[in-house]
């Protein structure tokens, strides 16, 4: 409550020094000097008193703004922390889904490169392994050939063999016919009773 200033008593003009003193001639005028200084205190108390009563709810009204007032901020002061929690929040839920989004993507890039390296290794692996099938095919196949070579060979030799040792033996039972034919006509010639027949020529040689 503010303090209330003291009451001063207008001060009454002191008489000049050149004029005499005389009391007064009618008996009125003493009781004026106390009329008008108590006219005047009431009035100036009427006026104070209404002053203070203007300045008391002046500063009602400033308490009561300044309390509005400190209200009002202290709601925007927590609207604002409050939206100040919910952006940072928010901006931290972005930056979680950005980083999330961006941790998924590098996962499925991973995940995308370890796939082609796996079925590039499988493809290597098939071909490989069809590459060595059909080498082993291939060398099984030469080596049938080379058996088959092998063995067209030895019956090429054994048929000229054969061939060479049936010419032998040819010329083996020419020469022994002929032997036997000159044996005979040999013994034609000893015998006088039998004329020696008439032999056909032998056959030519191979």
């Amino acid at each position: 409550m503010p303090l209330v200033p003291p009451l001063r008593l207008p001060l009454l003009p002191l008489p000049r020094s050149n004029q005499q003193l005389s009391p007064p001639n009618y008996p009125m005028k003493k009781w004026m000097y106390l009329i008008f200084p108590g006219l005047m205190m009431a009035g100036f108390l009427v006026v104070y008193f209404s002053h203070v009563e203007k300045t008391h709810a002046k500063e009602k009204a400033a308490a009561e703004k300044i309390a509005k007032d400190r209200a009002d901020a202290d709601i925007k002061k927590k609207a604002a922390e409050t939206k100040a929690r919910e952006d940072a929040k928010k901006r931290q839920e972005e930056r979680d889904a950005e980083e999330k989004k961006k941790a998924d993507e590098k996962d499925a890039k991973q995940a995308a490169d370890d796939k082609k390296v796996r079925d590039a290794t499988a493809e290597y692996v098939a071909k490989g392994a069809a590459a060595a099938k059909q080498v082993a095919s291939l060398e099984k196949d030469l080596d049938n050939l080379r058996k088959e070579k092998d063995k067209t060979q030895r019956e090429a030799f054994d048929f000229a063999k054969q061939v060479e040792l049936a010419r032998i033996a040819r010329r083996n039972a020419e020469l022994e016919i002929q032997r036997m034919t000159e044996m005979v006509s040999k013994r034609a010639h000893e015998s006088s009773m039998v004329k020696p027949p008439v032999l056909p020529p032998p056959p030519p040689a191979k």
